[in-house]
């Protein structure tokens, strides 16, 4: 049997210099947005954890000199005007209602438009989609109005309820849902399930990816609103996060710590729901909105 001789034995490749060259600028570039958008968040823990007299310091210190509690202290000290804890379980219960009732209208309303056929379905498809390009304030009064009405004013389901059927979660559903094959329903009908049956059982299991990434982004939506909350949301005690840390800002214009503070503890929910969502965000994204 012939041996391989050191000659021939196989080198190592070495990559193309002009491959490396291509992959400098998009790497270049990745490191440079991490670092636009991970540099605040740093910025303002370090912040957070400083005396106030070293906030407004220059140069400024990224790493704090001295280490301080105080803006955590302040703004988790329950005062009738500025109860920060009851903000925050306040904005918690609204963003996480008002995620789940996305997703139950939206995944209906998708999978109707999608796979059921019935006239008028293209424009009344049409109808929802323009919806998308109207300015979210000419909604305000009528919205309004309509709370006030049902008697919602100063309770969390003013902010919960009037948004939960919007657009976006209809057509980034129903994209997903146009992807599908259309043997998975016709196997069901033939064994004898229903509408009802197919979209508990079978549409909405192979959906965890998109229904996942629309609960993130209603989410979002819902814990970072202000301007809607100020409207509808009258004493202190019924604020949400956003809302309520203008209040704080306002009691404490030049404690830099405390307004720091306050923004490290409405960041830590949805950095932890990011974690954790990441993997269906990405499948989400990746296999809806490209299907017409």
């Amino acid at each position: 049997m012939a041996q391989t001789t050191p000659s021939a034995q196989t080198k190592p490749t070495r990559r193309d210099p002009r491959q490396v060259a291509r992959l400098i600028l998009p790497y270049t570039l990745l490191i440079l947005l991490t670092v636009v958008f991970v540099a605040p968040l740093l910025w303002m823990l370090s912040t957070s954890l400083k005396p106030n007299f070293q906030t407004t310091q220059f140069p400024p210190n990224w790493i704090p000199q001295d280490f301080s509690g105080e803006g955590y202290s302040t703004i988790l000290t329950t005062t009738t005007q500025n109860p920060v804890l009851r903000w925050f379980i306040n904005s918690l219960v609204a963003a996480t209602a008002h995620a789940a009732l996305v997703l139950v209208t939206a995944s209906m309303a998708a999978y109707a438009l999608a796979r059921m056929n019935f006239r008028g379905k293209n424009i009344l498809f049409a109808l929802i989609i323009s919806t998308l390009f109207i300015p979210q304030f000419v909604f305000l009064m009528p919205n309004y109005l309509i709370v006030d009405s049902l008697g919602w004013l100063d309770t969390l389901l003013a902010v919960i309820v009037p948004s939960a059927a919007g657009a976006f979660g209809v057509f980034f559903l129903r994209q997903f849902y146009l992807s599908l094959p259309q043997e998975l329903e016709e196997a069901a009908l033939i064994d004898g399930a229903n509408r009802y049956q197919i979209f508990l059982r079978i549409i909405l299991p192979i959906s965890k990816a998109p229904l996942a990434t629309l609960a993130v982004l209603s989410f979002l939506t819902s814990w970072n609103d202000f301007l809607w909350p100020v409207y509808v949301l009258l004493s202190p005690q019924n604020y949400t996060l956003p809302p309520g840390l203008s209040v704080l800002q306002g009691a404490y214009n030049t404690n830099y710590t405390v307004i720091m503070a306050g923004g490290v503890l409405a960041s830590v929910p949805v950095l932890i729901l990011y974690l954790f969502a990441q993997r269906y965000i990405i499948q989400g994204v990746s296999r809806s909105g490209l299907k017409g």
